[in-house]
């Protein structure tokens, strides 16, 4: 995903009908030193960290890495500590202020709404002004919602606003159930974190990235990462990656005509033999074989053979 992702969104009447409205959804990776906030904010959404500001709806925001501060009018003098793995909810009407260390600089996602749905919810003291962060943990199930989210608001087709209304239903309820469980279990919080932080470096680097450059990246040795990691996947680190590997590869042989030398060198293996290799044992088929059976029905009968494939 590239540094900045934002989405602005107009609502309609028969979307409030549903509880939830969606106002705006994105994501932006801060570097350290960088101005925050961007330059390139919406008037309704002017922020000055300097001064801070008020909302017309609820955001909640996720931080993925990186470190900051936040301060609101209900918590207080001082401020709160954010680290990643927080997620805080801002409050229509509440005075609020935040920012990523200039050390650090940090990732967000944020989605902003309103309606009923979360009204009752505030009612009936699931979140609370005094009570705006929360420690979820890094999870990819909840970065994969956000980017669901922006996908959705990219896309806007026939009624995405109640397809972001379950979206956000998802998002609060898991903030509330890992927030809760990471006070009860942290040892097994902190696996979970590493687990989840790892999967997110090797999806977003899978061709590439090495099982040793996660574990220094996450700051413990590697004989430790890779037994919780195996413990908590069932997998070595390295057999993960070319799990997600083998798991591209096949999509790639199932929707495009790439050729399989292309394929291989594409996902990061050192020769065209050793991807035979691995994914004759991870499948139980050659790739070769593998894309007849899944193309093969396709071709038209003009083309005459299966050579356009391999």
């Amino acid at each position: 995903m590239d540094s900045k992702h934002l989405k602005y969104l107009t609502i309609t009447p028969a979307d409030k009908a549903w509880g939830i409205a969606i106002h705006s959804v994105g994501y932006q990776k801060i570097a350290p030193g960088e101005s925050y906030p961007p330059n390139d904010h919406p008037t309704r959404y002017l922020f000055s960290s300097e001064r801070g500001r008020i909302l017309n709806e609820y955001q909640l925001l996720y931080i993925t890495s990186g470190q900051g501060h936040f301060s609101s009018k209900s918590i207080g003098r001082g401020s709160l500590n954010i680290e990643e793995g927080s997620m805080f909810l801002l409050f229509p009407g509440e005075w609020h202020n935040y920012r990523p260390n200039n050390r650090t600089g940090w990732t967000e996602y944020w989605i902003g709404f309103s309606g009923t749905y979360i009204d009752n919810l505030i009612k009936k003291g699931f979140f609370a002004l005094d009570r705006p962060m929360m420690n979820v943990g890094i999870d990819s199930e909840l970065v994969n919602l956000y980017e669901k989210a922006i996908i959705i608001a990219d896309e806007q087709k026939s009624g995405y606003q109640v397809a972001l209304t379950g979206i956000v239903a998802n998002l609060l309820s898991f903030a509330y159930y890992n927030n809760r469980n990471t006070k009860f279990d942290a040892s097994r919080a902190n696996t979970a974190n590493i687990i989840s932080k790892a999967k997110l470096i090797i999806a977003d680097r899978y061709t590439t990235v090495k099982p040793w450059e996660i574990s220094d990246e996450l700051g413990i040795s590697y004989s430790s990462f890779r037994k919780r990691f195996k413990e908590y996947t069932g997998l070595s680190p390295a057999k993960y990656i070319l799990n997600i590997r083998i798991s591209k590869a096949r999509e790639l042989l199932t929707n495009t005509t790439i050729s399989i030398k292309e394929i291989s060198q594409s996902l990061g293996f050192d020769n065209q033999d050793y991807f035979y290799t691995v994914f004759h044992k991870i499948t139980g088929q050659t790739p070769t074989e593998y894309r007849i059976l899944t193309q093969g029905q396709h071709l038209n009968p003009i083309q005459g053979s299966y050579k356009h494939l391999l």
